[in-house]
Parts: structure tokens; sequence; C-alpha cells
């Protein structure tokens, strides 16, 4: 059986899956203990393709966002979520803000993402686009140290206002105290050796 066998459309999605697996009756169960009158149920798995994701630099996030949400035929209204991505690897685009957007008149999801440095960690706000980035870009900016440029109040949301650094970079130190249990003790994570 070939790649292509195993694509199947889903109707009112306009999206393509691929079947990974058939189910058989409710409990996926073949033989006649299947009391629930679905024995006889046959159903594909499907998984879904990918979800589009559009890499943006900084200095066009606004435009393409604007585009996104007021083009027609587009109608992205709804930000889902703002998160980061620490790639400490990546020379010039350590960090990534990843942006979830839905349009809910199209039922289709894009994801935005926008790559910065450490060295220059700025990029602008979305939340006169979408007032729902407001909370989402302050917890990215608290754990993640990205700088929403524009943003109506951007301070810290979970850590207090004097932590020093942004807990979710790689290169944050795990810290911790060591714990002890019924006279075993567990060191701090910064003490435990790495594999």
């Amino acid at each position: 059986m070939s790649e292509n066998d195993n694509l199947v459309e889903v109707t009112g999605n306009e999206t393509v899956s691929r079947q990974i697996d058939v189910r058989i009756g409710a409990f996926r169960n073949s033989d006649s203990g299947d009391t629930s009158g679905f024995g006889g149920l046959v159903r594909p798995v499907l998984l879904p393709s990918a979800q589009m994701c559009i890499n943006v630099k900084a200095e066009h996030l606004v435009s393409v966002a604007q585009t996104l949400r007021d083009v027609e035929s587009l109608r992205f209204e709804v930000c889902v979520s703002v998160s980061g991505v620490n790639f400490p690897g990546d020379k010039d685009r350590e960090l990534v803000a990843s942006i979830e957007l839905l349009s809910m008149t199209h039922n289709r999801r894009v994801r935005l993402q926008v790559a910065v440095p450490y060295a220059n960690p700025h990029m602008p706000s979305l939340t006169a686009i979408w007032p729902a980035a407001d909370w989402h870009e302050r917890e990215t900016f608290d754990f993640f140290g990205i700088i929403f440029d524009g943003h109506p109040g951007l301070t810290r949301i979970q850590m207090p206002d004097d932590w020093p650094g942004h807990p979710q970079r790689k290169d944050y130190p795990l810290g911790g105290i060591p714990i002890e249990y019924k006279g075993a003790t567990v060191p701090a994570p910064s003490e435990r050796r790495s594999y």
C-alpha cells in the first residue's frame, strides 16, 4: 500500500487526514464479548494533517497579523495563544514566539512563529489587533524574556517582580533544594548528574 492510499478527505473542514488505524466495536473488542450493540461498528482513526506554520520577521508581524484578521477570505478572529520556545543552538534566533490563530468563520487554524535573538529580544505586541493576546504576551515575557513593544502593561504575571532571569529558558539554572525521604536524600536538580 502506498503513502497516498492512506489519505482520506475529511468533509467540511477542507483538510486532508491520514488513516492510521481502524477501530472495531465500541470497546475495540472484535469477538462476541461486546454486548453494547456496537460490535459491528467499524470506524477509521484519522490523524489530521499538520497545522500551517508561517515564519514571520518581527518587523512584518503587525502587517501580517492585520491581514490575517481583516481579509474576508482569511478572517482569523481569535488569537488562541502566544507562547515561547527557546532554541539556544540557533544563533540569532534563540527565542521564538509561537502565535496560534483561529478562524471561527472558516474553521481554520494557523501558527505564526517569530524568532528573535538573545541580544535583542524585541517584537511588536499584538494586543491592538487581538486584545486576548495581553496575558499570553505577559506570560511569554515573564518566562522567556521576549519583550513585546507597545504592550499596554508588560509586567511579570507568574514570577515575583524582582525575580532574576526567565525560568523557561534553557540556560536558566535548575536550582532547587535537597529533599529528604525517610532517611534518603535527593539532591537538588542542579546538583544531580547529567545524562
